[in-house]
């Protein structure tokens, strides 16, 4: 959404010129904010019980933060716009405001006071954040792991036992990749895999995960049956010859599909997944198969 300047007041911001509201600076209780702020562990959450605490006490009525390729954002989007610097000896962070109207010299020095309490609250919560996805991300192809994949599919399967949508999984395993490493090198096989794995983002749908559990096998839970399934494979299938490092190594791929089944195990669904893949291998490669059957 953009941000749209305007030094207009509107009804809900009119509280902000009463004389009561002088006085709050002396009610605030900054302990009680460092409390707040140290609350959480997921960065969203501490931007947005400061947006909260700025709210109450100063006339902001929105924010916005961008760091490390993740934007933050807070409250409404119109207003004076105001841009500030947060900063300590490591670390600076540029953030948008927008006011219902200006701040006065008192109401800056109790923001800047306010600010320098955001930092390391939310430095802890990114870095929680980076150890959590260190554990639950591949470090070479940025796909779910193993690990992320069994809570994954389980939550998934859970979803479908209570008849709150289907589920399919589907099956990847890279053609001839194990001779591919073994005349080029790992560091091809590497190139290779990440090539592959962008090929799987761009082919998979917002409501889709996609996972890689081992060398160059790669699992991707579909939201839907198997028709579903088979869009998406198709649609991988289309996109290898698009992909330059694929072609220059004639890189294809066996897919399985297998539709969850009632109280069905996540194992059983990967079992009958695998099988179907095995059989697309059969067939000839570079193509998909159903599971048939349970």
């Amino acid at each position: 959404m953009d941000f749209a300047s305007t030094s207009e007041l509107y009804p809900e911001d009119y509280w902000y010129r009463s004389d009561a509201y002088l006085n709050m600076d002396s009610e605030l209780d900054l302990i009680q904010v460092i409390q707040q702020l140290h609350g959480s562990l997921d960065p969203r959450t501490v931007f947005a019980c400061f947006g909260k605490i700025l709210g109450q006490h100063l006339p902001i009525k929105g924010m916005q933060l961008t760091l490390d390729k993740q934007k933050f954002v807070w409250g409404r989007h119109y207003g004076i716009e105001l841009q500030r610097t947060i900063a300590d000896k490591q670390d600076l962070f540029a953030v948008t405001y927008q006011l219902a109207a200006p701040l006065s010299s008192e109401q800056s020095s109790l923001l800047t006071r306010l600010e320098s309490m955001l930092i390391q609250p939310l430095n802890n919560a990114l870095k929680y954040q980076s150890m959590s996805n260190q554990a639950m991300f591949d470090a070479l192809t940025g796909l779910g792991n193993r690990y992320y994949y069994r809570q994954a599919i389980s939550t998934a399967l859970a979803r479908a036992n209570r008849h709150q949508g289907q589920v399919s999984l589907v099956v990847i395993d890279l053609d001839k990749f194990k001779q591919l490493n073994d005349r080029y090198g790992h560091k091809v096989g590497d190139f290779v895999l990440v090539g592959f794995a962008e090929l799987i983002n761009e082919a998979i749908r917002n409501t889709d995960q996609a996972f890689r559990i081992g060398g160059d096998e790669f699992v991707i839970i579909t939201q839907g049956d198997t028709l579903a399934a088979e869009i998406v494979c198709q649609r991988i299938i289309d996109m290898m010859p698009k992909h330059a490092e694929l072609i220059e190594y004639d890189i294809q791929c066996s897919l399985g599909v297998a539709e969850s089944i009632p109280q069905q195990e996540a194992e059983n669904l990967y079992e009958r997944a695998d099988k179907a893949m095995y059989a697309a291998k059969a067939d000839g490669r570079n193509c998909y198969r159903i599971s048939e059957g349970d």
